[in-house]
């Protein structure tokens, strides 16, 4: 029987056989063959080996979704090093952290980004700055090489060092409930695994051609990235969401058959745009995970494309990406389940000791299968929390019926997670303890009918101290990310705490 492939780089490089005239990639309307991301990968691989850096070193890239992106992602597997995605939505000191965290060799950068030199300045031990061209009139920084010039010219060979399945391939970084960053590392079998399970459930071929909005540096985004390479289809980005009616325009445009996002994208879409003004009939199935989608919506989604396949999913980062899937035919009579696991994942609810518990029962959701990660970079006391017994245990409370179908209660942790975001708290309370005249504070998550949860802030002020939300909220805008600023700010006299001195969240979320 013949070995599978140990890699993305093996599957990238049939599709790219098979296919090389076929279009891999559209971005800014310039189509991209897969003969020709194939050659970009190889001559980025040569660039890194020829600038020193060497297998198991990390790459970081902080790009938005674009060929250099996909390129440089896999010209660091080809060469045997870790590729570190970064989140381009955060803040310069955010980004330098992770990059000092992974012990980054190099870095792979847009100028776009407004605080690249302070990423710079601060990672005093990047051996390699590369810059791909900006689209604004910012400059590289001092040191960059620019993308072209990088890649340089001539031919350029296939040969790379043997792949270890097992081995590191890449660090997705992930808030961690203490708030320091979290690198789940995964291997190359974790990526394939996850990979090809979704190809055989979602039956992606080359046939298949998605309008994405996900980036690639989520874990979300990154498994439709490589699920329609190594299936031969084609990728259109579009990188906003700001003007939604644009990019329903390019899924009918394009003639997309699929289209991916979380929850408040459909909430948007829905609300913003007359998806029935638009030709989508070629849209074969549409798919949904980063959070919890209420049965409601769901109807309301497939009322308004009636000849696409929902599939409602769930997963982790920990899981590379995919854990379930609930199949479309299961829709009505198994409402606001996250289904099955998924080919290759063994789905259970356990208890407190670890042991499965009765169907029907409440417990924790936890999962075992060649996608698990290898653990968290670094980390062997949280990977150690959550790696137990051979299963992935992910905080998650469910209950599975008598059918093996799951179904979520809720978080066991207290991670806020609003749009496609897990936030941590303590990182939201750490900054807000910087602003002068705050004694005490709490961050929280809400309901919020478009992101499943917004962040409000309880804040104690010290005396005598002025504060009022505008300035709380612009404290925070200047330090964290969009995404992690508290859209609502409550003043309060005292937080209620448990007789050891934890905040009581849970009183908070009551009290809204």
């Amino acid at each position: 029987m013949p070995a599978g492939p140990a890699s993305l780089v093996d599957l990238l490089r049939e599709s790219a056989r098979r296919h090389p005239g076929r279009e891999a990639l559209r971005h800014r309307g310039v189509a991209t063959t897969y003969e020709s991301l194939w050659q970009t990968v190889l001559s980025a691989s040569r660039a890194l080996r020829r600038d020193g850096i060497a297998p198991g070193e990390r790459v970081a890239l902080l790009i938005d979704n674009s060929l250099e992106y996909v390129a440089a992602y896999y010209a660091v597997l080809h060469m045997g090093g870790i590729v570190v995605g970064l989140n381009t939505a955060m803040r310069g000191a955010e980004i330098a952290r992770r990059i000092a965290h992974c012990n980054a060799a190099a870095l792979i950068a847009s100028p776009d980004h407004a605080e690249l030199a302070t990423v710079v300045a601060e990672g005093s031990d990047l051996r390699c700055i590369v810059a791909v061209a900006a689209t604004t009139a910012r400059a590289a920084p001092a040191g960059a090489v620019a993308w072209g010039d990088w890649l340089g010219n001539g031919d350029v060979s296939d040969a790379c060092a043997a792949t270890d399945p097992a081995a590191p391939a890449a660090i997705m970084y992930t808030s961690g409930t203490t708030g320091d960053p979290r690198g789940v590392t995964l291997s190359h079998r974790n990526l394939v695994a996850n990979t090809q399970s979704i190809l055989q459930y979602l039956e992606l071929t080359e046939a298949d051609r998605i309008v994405n909005v996900l980036p690639f540096y989520y874990s979300f985004g990154n498994s439709v990235l490589h699920t329609h390479l190594a299936a031969g289809g084609s990728i259109v980005i579009e990188n906003s969401l700001t003007y939604p009616h644009l990019v329903v325009q390019a899924m009918a445009t394009e003639r997309a058959t699929g289209f991916s996002g979380v929850p408040s994208t459909y909430a948007l879409l829905l609300q913003r745009v007359k998806l029935a003004d638009y030709d989508l009939s070629s849209l074969r199935y549409i798919t949904q995970a980063g959070g919890a989608m209420a049965p409601a919506l769901a109807q309301r989604l497939r009322a308004a494309l009636p000849a696409a396949r929902l599939f409602v999913m769930y997963g982790q980062t920990e899981a590379t990406a995919r854990i379930s899937y609930l199949p479309p035919e299961r829709l009505d009579d198994k409402p606001g389940s996250v289904g099955i696991g998924i080919p290759g994942v063994t789905v259970e609810v356990q208890d407190a000791d670890g042991r499965p518990v009765p169907t029907g029962t409440e417990g924790e959701v936890c999962a075992r299968g060649d996608n698990v990660m290898l653990g968290y970079w670094e980390n062997p006391a949280a990977t150690a929390k959550v790696l137990r017994g051979g299963w992935l245990h992910t905080g998650d409370l469910g209950r599975l019926d008598a059918d093996g179908y799951l179904t979520l209660i809720g978080r066991s942790s207290e991670m806020i997670k609003t749009g496609a975001h897990r936030v941590s708290p303590l990182e939201i309370e750490e900054v807000l303890l910087a602003l002068d005249g705050v004694a005490e504070c709490a961050a929280i998550g809400i309901a919020d009918e478009i992101l499943g949860e917004v962040i409000k802030a309880y804040v104690v002020p010290r005396a005598g101290a002025t504060l009022d939300s505008r300035a709380v909220q612009a404290h925070c805008r200047a330090r964290l990310a969009v995404y992690k600023v508290p859209k609502d700010v409550a003043f309060v006299a005292s937080l209620p705490r448990t007789a050891s001195g934890k905040i009581k969240r849970f009183m908070l979320k009551e009290a809204g």
